[in-house]
């Protein structure tokens, strides 16, 4: 400790811009909407923050358990001008007071007028029907966070946990691009480190999943992109560590609700989680990784059930890559073969039109497949996207697609497993590389 006032003493003489609370470890935590679901959840969270009291925490928080799901659906209904809107509006807020008032139970509940003025500004969101779909989503759907955050910071007043509350909106400078923004991290950075300093508490509690313009519109990162909120966070103050609580043991190879026989991945390098994510394994978000590799951060996949078992690791570390199969389901895909009207060859000129369409739309591709006459695609499916792709692309190109469909992943496979999933019903599209074997399916049993 010595040598380290000596460095802050010598540093201070020759300007640096760092302070001595610089030398504790900063560690962002990120708990998603299991981890915070109901009253019981939010204190063992607070449990489990008080063991790192020594440290300086960055604490990500998603909305409540199934709170995303059920602002999209009044969205929608929103959208459609359905009187059910209302309902389940009114189960949600009611869903939210159940929390606070166990949490308050024996104190007055000072989140309370906070948060009335917040369902009221919600609900008057959910009225702007004129926004174009993707800003409505983020104008609306944002709130989870919000809402989540503020009766979270209550109850630390509560029981004394000192913290500051910042608002994610203002921390997090994104551009336009709705429900998919992208980061300015330069502009992110500068304003983290400075709000880092100003503030005294050791704990800093924000909003995973959402951020800003410079014109104060506000934007979401992609769906579970809370754990892309706690990865910018780190890059932007050198952390240490980055945690991310789960309800599992640790980094899984399969879902263990569609894989009972699901084993945990002990250490795995980044290479092979950026692999993992690219192909939709839930634990963790696709953007994650990266930032963490280009600082070496580790990232730790631990249990908020049992906190003090051994977490999953993500290193630089590759030796035990491939060591076992991951098996990745996507359900509710959609296939979509794309052919020039003008029976011209499916060139590098269509390639670059399609792919500009489907940036515009947000499609996120999991699947593609060219040849010389077709593209086919295989994405996430929505309501609203086969009639924008048909008033985009139908007078240039033949469309046509397949939904209700399933898109297995299978890292590290051997020709037994391939068998063995090919079994499972009608393969549509089969892509197979030394490492991965994609099936697209309509199953059958």
């Amino acid at each position: 400790m010595l040598q380290l006032e000596r460095l802050f003493n010598k540093c201070s003489t020759f300007g640096c811009q760092f302070s001595k609370r610089n030398y504790r470890v900063i560690k962002v935590f990120k708990f998603g909407g299991a981890s915070v679901k109901d009253a019981c959840a939010v204190r063992n969270m607070s449990d489990i923050l008080r063991a790192y009291e020594s440290d300086n925490l960055i604490v990500v928080v998603s909305a409540m358990g199934k709170t995303t799901n059920a602002l999209e659906k009044i969205l929608r209904l929103s959208r459609e001008s359905s009187a059910e809107a209302s309902h389940v509006f009114e189960q949600l807020v009611s869903y939210h007071k159940v929390i606070a008032g166990e949490l308050f139970r024996d104190a007055p509940n000072t989140a309370a007028p906070e948060l009335a003025k917040l369902w009221r500004e919600l609900w008057d969101k959910f009225q702007l029907t004129h926004l174009s779909y993707d800003e409505h989503y983020d104008q609306t759907v944002s709130y989870g966070e919000i809402i989540s955050t503020t009766i979270i910071s209550h109850y630390f007043q509560k029981i004394g946990m000192e913290h500051h509350h910042a608002d994610a909106r203002k921390l997090i400078v994104t551009n336009h691009r709705f429900r998919s923004a992208d980061p300015d991290w330069e502009a992110t950075s500068a304003i983290v480190n400075a709000l880092f300093e100003q503030t005294g508490q050791k704990i800093l509690l924000t909003q995973g999943f959402i951020g800003g313009t410079s014109d104060r519109r506000t934007t979401t990162l992609g769906r579970e992109g809370s754990d892309f909120t706690a990865a910018i966070l780190a890059w932007c103050l050198n952390a240490g560590e980055v945690v991310i609580w789960k309800d599992v043991p640790g980094l899984l190879n399969a879902d263990p609700k569609r894989f009972p026989e699901a084993r945990k991945i002990e250490k795995i390098s980044y290479s092979e989680a950026i692999e993992l994510a690219y192909y939709g394994a839930t634990v963790i978000h696709p953007k994650t990784i990266k930032p963490l590799e280009n600082k070496n951060i580790p990232l730790k996949v631990q249990s908020f059930v049992n906190p003090l078992d051994k977490p999953s690791l993500i290193t630089s570390d590759r030796s035990a890559d491939g060591a076992m199969s991951s098996f990745i389901v996507k359900d509710n895909q959609m296939l979509m073969t794309l052919r020039p009207r003008d029976f011209s060859l499916m060139n590098e000129w269509h390639l670059h039109h399609l792919f500009g369409v489907f940036n515009q739309l947000g499609i996120n591709i999991h699947v593609m497949q060219a040849s010389a006459r077709s593209l086919s695609i295989c994405f996430d499916f929505e309501e609203q996207r086969p009639d924008r792709i048909f008033e985009q692309l139908g007078n240039h190109y033949e469309i046509r697609y397949n939904t209700s469909l399933t898109l297995f992943t299978i890292r590290h496979y051997d020709a037994e497993l391939a068998d063995e999933f090919s079994k499972k019903g009608e393969v549509l599209l089969e892509q197979r590389s030394r490492t991965t074997l994609q099936l697209v399916m309509r199953i059958t049993s």
